[in-house]
């Protein structure tokens, strides 16, 4: 989001909190959301693919309501209001293009108005199929989840996003010559499937609460949320959407806005600043000295942090103005004791959705199956793994791979040294000093071990991150 972004998203959150009726402000917040979808897609060189790309989005939305909605929907028709307003946010986008004063909420013309109303036909022709036929079958859900782990790979991959930018310039007359993995900037894709995920895996396991069209669609979409997150829960998203009342108008709007203040400071003050002298492939390679190479490191942690918490304080404090809750995601990370305490406080809601979705699941089965397996090794293969996946959900290639194992690795040799020293050393940490003195030196450790993992994170591949590391110690 850019700052006039921000501002116009202010100024409609507030119009909507404070002069819009109760019954009608969900509406508003869904209308809000759809079209923000399209306004905050980035440019792409594939033409027409930043309207597409934000259709799909929406698209993904309504066909997993269609499977996860509640039995009774079938008898009413509650629903219709909302896919008239779907359809009608793909046609108000598809009509600027035709009013020159007003063109456009995408970065570039949208496609032909013919186009649109086919691609509405089809996403309206497979609503209702799902929407009928999907009630009492368990492979819908798991085929839903399945198509959306399949766009995540392709779209995370360099080779598999290349080969798909080649398809989609083939199919719009362009040259496939050009096509690059970076065509394909899916505005908030990985927290999208998260969710989606998130409400087809909660649905099949009988976890999930009724939820209408609209509510739903304002869960997945929710425009403060949907460029960086975070990834909040049904559960917990429902009661704020369905109970913010005017007496709590005042202090939200206080209290939002503060937030608002304090992501941007962070995001367009400190972290803008940094990333003037925050490593990157190119000044990694450049520098000569060790202790530059260690600033630039130092620089490149803080930037990260403060550009991914500022934006995350952005959209809490929008949220707040909205009257909705969102969580926290961060937790002064950088001051925790140990590495366990840091990812307890660090993208908080992705090792959340990680742990509930993946690492208990797993580390039940193999409990379960292997039961003679050690302990440790049931640990091993769960932080191991799960630390590998949250390293490839930010893209999969090596560097994602070996920082995802890094941590994997870390978190399990801390939890091997509590075991440890829980049975060798309980009077010094019962003593005053000696808890202090362990908390400051497990802090300094924790931050630095953290700190050499961003290598793995910034570089492009594991043989520069391993030229950034031996000029970081002298080599």
């Amino acid at each position: 989001m850019t700052l006039v972004q921000i501002l116009v998203f202010i100024a409609f959150t507030l119009l909507v909190r404070w002069l819009c009726p109760r019954h009608w402000r969900g509406w508003f917040v869904l209308g809000g959301s759809l079209l923000a979808v399209f306004w905050l897609q980035p440019s792409t060189p594939v033409r027409n693919l930043d309207f597409w790309l934000p259709a799909a989005s929406i698209a993904l939305t309504v066909l997993t309501w269609a499977v996860i909605r509640p039995a009774e929907t079938s008898r009413r028709v509650p629903w219709v209001t909302g896919m008239i307003l779907i359809a009608g946010s793909f046609l108000t986008v598809g009509l600027l293009r035709y009013l020159p004063g007003l063109c456009c909420l995408t970065p570039s013309r949208p496609p032909q108005l013919i186009q649109i109303i086919v691609a509405v036909a089809v996403i309206l022709v497979l609503f209702t199929l799902v929407f009928r036929f999907s009630p009492g079958k368990n492979w819908v859900s798991t085929a839903g989840i399945g198509l959306l782990i399949i766009l995540f790979v392709i779209l995370k991959s360099p080779a598999l996003a290349g080969l798909a930018s080649s398809g989609l310039r083939g199919v719009q007359g362009q040259s496939a010559d050009l096509a690059t993995f970076t065509d394909l900037p899916w505005l908030g894709f990985s927290y999208l499937a998260f969710r989606l995920i998130h409400a087809l895996r909660d649905f099949q396991t009988n976890k999930l609460p009724p939820v209408s069209l609209k509510e739903f669609s304002v869960y997945a979409l929710f425009y403060p949320a949907v460029t960086a997150g975070p990834i909040d829960r049904l559960q917990r998203f429902l009661p704020d959407l369905r109970g913010a009342t005017q007496t709590e108008a005042i202090e939200d709007t206080i209290q939002g806005s503060e937030r608002i203040f304090f992501g941007i400071m962070k995001k367009f003050v400190l972290a803008d600043s940094l990333a003037l002298i925050s490593m990157n492939s190119q000044n990694a390679i450049q520098a000569n000295s060790t202790i530059w190479m260690w600033v630039l490191l130092y620089a490149y942690a803080f930037r990260l942090y403060f550009d991914f918490s500022g934006y995350t304080d952005i959209a809490i404090g929008l949220g707040r103005l909205a009257g909705i809750r969102l969580p926290e995601n961060f937790d002064k990370p950088y001051s925790k004791p140990d590495l366990t305490a840091f990812w307890n406080s660090w993208h908080i809601t992705l090792a959340q959705w990680f742990r509930a979705y993946f690492f208990n699941p797993l580390t039940r089965s193999l409990r379960t199956r292997y039961r003679a397996a050690p302990a440790w090794s049931v640990i091993l293969i769960g932080q191991l793994s799960t630390m590998i996946l949250i390293g490839l959900w930010h893209g999969i290639t090596w560097s994602f791979f070996a920082w995802g194992a890094w941590h994997g690795s870390g978190l399990f040799i801390h939890n091997r040294w509590v075991e440890w020293r829980r049975s060798r050393s309980p009077a010094v940490e019962s003593h005053p000093s000696g808890s202090k003195i362990s908390g400051f030196l497990g802090g300094l450790v924790t931050f630095n071990f953290v700190l050499l993992g961003w290598v793995w994170f910034a570089m492009p591949d594991p043989d520069m991150a391993l030229v950034v590391f031996l000029k970081l110690f002298g080599r």
